[in-house]
């Protein structure tokens, strides 16, 4: 739900693979530790601020991070990990770390544009937040790309060497590795877009209708009837209901239910489905309170263990405009509000309605106003075009959006099957929280389903390139 991607699973120069959904508000899982990253030196890069305006040759710096432990001198691949909505505080050490020994690769990673410490302005007005699109960013990778390039030639005291490229993408992210390959295949031999949003959807009901599928048919009559419970509670004494989920200070009742209906979400897009439903189902068969089982669930394991906040939920926090750690939520929306969409709202004639009650954009459209100036959000993205080398990986997409996507892209597509895989797991493993060295999938409740799309992955990636060193292709300038 924080608007999370809608996915697609392809492949065939392009690796996609499942559980998508757009995530309105970022996330990025908490790690403690420091075998987490494989490094998080920051190095810098001067980007140009907009692509689309030749006369226009204002810079700002970006950040960015190189491991080279694994990298066959001179000829091996350049692996670019693309980072999203986000702080890109370093290279994860999750199963990029494998791939890379695998195949002797250098691994680079960009911070997207505006996120982190790459914020082009001192301040985030919506008018500064004009050049903060996904069109930029997959020029920034191409300039990125382009420049790193040349950078190591010099390194190596070499000129007009090419080495092959493929890049990688988890979510929105995922979307940009797919959608790079598509818009600059001369620059890159190949992509993984795992849980990947490559086709907007305005309102995503189906994201409702499969959380309820997902979840089975005991927690989603526990789900069904918590979510009506807390409508009547919340109409009778709101301030001891918010009160009681420690979330007081969201005085906007769209906010708290967006915050209950996200953190339910949370459960099962990121592998830890048993952590809501066992707790809630028990409730249910021993006539406990489930508003009280679910609010023990949202204190100890969401704003817990996860570490999330509820400012993340609250619209006044939208409005603050000054750079800081905490941007990402103002900067995400208006990418949602402007180009991303996927709006999970519910089913307005569908009986499930596990995510809201109501089948509006509510809360959606009131957070929308607070930071992009058009009443309506447009949606601009669909396809960019087609093309091969794009392996991609979805996991609980509905089925028939899925279908839609694959016959589209008329590419082969891998989907993963097991009850605690979620978004990103063949990068990240199971469940995502907490975290897996190397993407380690020995706790996914179904290795071998993971174990076997990774070697398609693996495949994919040897074959092209092996073809674009042969050939010298996928690359050249932009």
């Amino acid at each position: 739900m924080k608007q999370r991607e809608g996915c697609v699973a392809l492949a065939t120069m392009m690796l996609l693979l499942l559980f998508s959904t757009v995530a309105a508000v970022p996330r990025w899982l908490s790690e403690t530790g420091g075998n987490n990253y494989l490094t998080n030196q920051e190095l810098w890069f001067s980007q140009t601020l907009d692509h689309y305006t030749p006369y226009d040759h204002r810079k700002f710096q970006q950040r960015y991070y190189e491991f080279l432990d694994n990298f066959q001198k001179p000829d091996g691949p350049i692996f670019l990990v693309i980072c999203g909505e986000y702080s890109c505080n370093g290279i994860k050490n999750d199963y990029i770390s494998v791939l890379a020994k695998k195949f002797g690769a250098a691994v680079v990673s960009l911070e997207h544009r505006y996120y982190g410490k790459s914020s082009p302005f001192k301040s985030l007005t919506t008018e500064n937040l004009r050049y903060l699109s996904s069109k930029q960013a997959l020029f920034d990778l191409a300039v990125f790309r382009q420049n790193y390039q040349d950078s190591l030639n010099a390194k190596l005291n070499r000129t007009k060497t090419e080495n092959p490229w493929f890049t990688f993408g988890v979510s929105y992210p995922g979307a940009l590795s797919a959608w790079f390959r598509l818009k600059f295949p001369h620059l890159t031999c190949g992509s993984l877009a795992s849980s990947a949003v490559v086709l907007s959807v305005y309102n995503f009901t189906e994201f409702d209708q499969q959380v309820g599928e997902s979840a089975g048919a005991d927690c989603k009559a526990a789900l069904q009837e918590t979510t009506q419970l807390i409508d009547e509670k919340l109409a009778t004494d709101g301030k001891a209901l918010k009160a009681s989920f420690n979330a007081a200070d969201l005085e906007i009742d769209g906010d708290f239910l967006y915050f209950l209906a996200d953190a339910a979400v949370t459960a099962f897009q990121y592998g830890n489905p048993d952590i809501l439903c066992k707790p809630l189902v028990e409730a249910k068969k021993t006539g406990e309170d489930l508003v009280d089982a679910y609010a023990k669930y949202i204190k100890e394991y969401y704003l817990g263990t996860s570490g999330e906040t509820t400012q993340t939920y609250n619209q006044k926090n939208l409005k603050n405009t000054a750079v800081s750690e905490n941007s990402s939520d103002r900067l995400w929306w208006f990418q949602v509000c402007t180009e991303v969409a996927f709006f999970q709202v519910a089913p307005s004639n569908d009986s499930s309605k596990i995510v809201f009650t109501n089948g509006s954009q509510d809360p959606w459209r009131h957070a929308s106003k607070q930071i992009s100036s058009p009443d309506i959000v447009s949606p601009s993205y669909m396809i960019l075009g087609y093309g091969s080398n794009v392996i991609c990986y979805c996991l609980l997409v509905p089925l028939a959006e899925y279908n839609l996507i694959a016959s589209i892209l008329s590419v082969p597509s891998y989907t993963i099957t097991c009850h605690n895989c979620g978004h990103g797991t063949d990068m990240r493993g199971c469940p995502q929280s907490p975290f897996n060295l190397e993407g380690n999938e020995k706790n996914c409740t179904s290795p071998d389903a993971v174990h076997k799309v990774r070697q398609k992955i693996i495949e994919h990636m040897d074959l092209w390139l092996s073809q674009c060193q042969d050939t010298d292709t996928g690359r050249n300038c932009i």
